[in-house]
């Protein structure tokens, strides 16, 4: 039981360890990773895990290598941010592969991409004939960036001459049956007017609501939560 009890206590603290650490990293979306940091990441999540089960071994070997592997992702982050060589030794370069109807096939086998491969990563980039492809690029990251060809490429408002008036984003005032005061506050309303507004649209109660956004000119805009099966889902 004792050793359960120890388990248990070392998994929190790894936990805690791993929650802090990433912290300390950064937010980094997966696809925004190199693959040093992925590999990095995973070793970090192996080592909490060896620190969660080390019965026979001292906890604080595995929390050492824990911080040692996370003070040199920030160092190198830190050095790849202020040198743009260090970068492209560290993090590499993107890659052209293809430019004006060519594919260069030696940046592809650079890249251990195969023709097939590309092909896939065309289509899922919305471009299922490369014609229309003006230039791809492999980035750091692993994703291909395309420059369509202008006579592909979708029509924008300065094609037209139009001045189309700015988006600016909404405020969530309800979520999931619960009014979130500061957002409410920031759109310079009150709890006073959310319900006049909610009464206004059909909705009795908060408790109704899944989601309720407000934007830069008042519109209350309601999502009520979904209480029935519905049997219209085109995707079931």
């Amino acid at each position: 039981m004792t050793g359960i009890l120890y388990v248990i206590c070392l998994s929190f603290g790894s936990i805690i360890a791993l929650f802090l650490l990433t912290k300390l990293i950064g937010y980094r979306q997966m696809s925004e990773m190199s693959m040093f940091d992925y590999i990095t990441g995973i070793t970090i999540g192996s080592i909490a895990a060896e620190m969660a089960t080390s019965l026979e071994s001292n906890y604080l070997y595995p929390l050492i290598a824990m911080v040692v592997y996370t003070l040199a992702t920030i160092l190198l982050s830190t050095i790849t941010s202020k040198s743009i060589k260090a970068r492209r030794i560290l993090a590499g370069k993107p890659l052209l592969l293809l430019d004006h109807d060519e594919l260069y096939l030696k940046n592809l086998k650079k890249a251990k991409i195969d023709i097939a491969e590309f092909l896939v990563q065309c289509r899922v980039g919305g471009y299922f004939d490369i014609s229309k492809i003006e230039t791809a690029i492999l980035e750091e990251n692993g994703k291909v960036s395309f420059l369509p060809k202008a006579k592909s490429r979708p029509v924008t408002p300065d094609d037209l001459n139009l001045n189309p008036s700015q988006d600016f984003m909404v405020a969530n005032v309800i979520i999931d049956g619960k009014i979130l005061p500061k957002n409410l506050r920031h759109t310079g309303k009150d709890k006073i007017w959310l319900h006049h507004q909610l009464k206004g649209q059909g909705v009795t109660t908060i408790e109704e609501v899944f989601l309720a956004t407000c934007d830069r000119n008042n519109k209350l805009t309601v999502f009520i939560k979904d209480v029935e099966q519905k049997n219209n889902d085109i995707l079931a």
